[in-house]
């Protein structure tokens, strides 16, 4: 074999080496990618269990309150219409903004017990209010949980090179956050 021959295989050798070593980095990043989208589910999986466990303990209470008050029905139909409005929404984005709905509209009902102490002082109320708030901290965990494998995800999706292999396999910036919704970022009014 002449000098010409082993310079084109090895060449060809440093070609194919290149190409495997390409061809890994895309296994490997594709894997990681699916991973962490994987968790990315399972967070939002966890957020939408403690919604609907919200959504379930929300027509015991408006009945509470509606036993005290009789007049407020407008607040009795805004949560009925956002319970229902996240009850139906679909996807992350969409339940995510019914969500604001359903907190506002049950912070204008947790306002409306002010006015009334004879149903504070219920005791069916607090048992239902504490649950309520057990389960507004579990919320709080899976949104911060589901927010925290969002980020990951899209920091890893994000990165070079990275940011090639998702493009070719598929994958893409995910930007369904949970934030805080406008009515909590209000400055709420102290009367004295």
């Amino acid at each position: 074999m002449g000098r010409g021959l082993w310079i084109a295989l090895g060449v060809v050798g440093v070609f194919v080496l290149a190409v495997l070593m390409v061809f890994g980095s895309y296994v490997s990043a594709k894997n990681q990618m699916v991973a962490r989208n994987e968790s990315v589910k399972a967070a939002w999986s966890e957020v939408d269990v403690q919604l609907e466990r919200r959504a379930d303990l929300i027509p015991n209470l408006v009945e509470t309150v509606k036993g005290f008050t009789k007049e407020e029905s407008t607040v009795f139909g805004d949560i009925a219409n956002a319970r229902a409005g996240m009850l139906n929404a679909q996807g992350p984005a969409a339940k995510i903004a019914a969500n604001g709905q359903l907190d506002s509209a049950l912070g204008r009902l947790l306002l409306l017990t002010e006015n009334y102490p004879q149903l504070r002082s219920s005791d069916q109320f607090m048992r239902l209010q504490d649950e309520l708030a057990g389960t507004e901290n579990r919320i709080s965990v899976a949104r911060r949980r589901y927010n925290e494998a969002l980020r990951d995800y899209n920091t890893f999706v994000l990165q070079f090179p990275n940011s090639i292999w998702a493009g070719i396999a598929g994958f893409h910036e995910n930007n369904a956050f949970f934030t805080a919704s406008p009515a909590s970022q209000a400055v709420p009014a102290i009367k004295f």
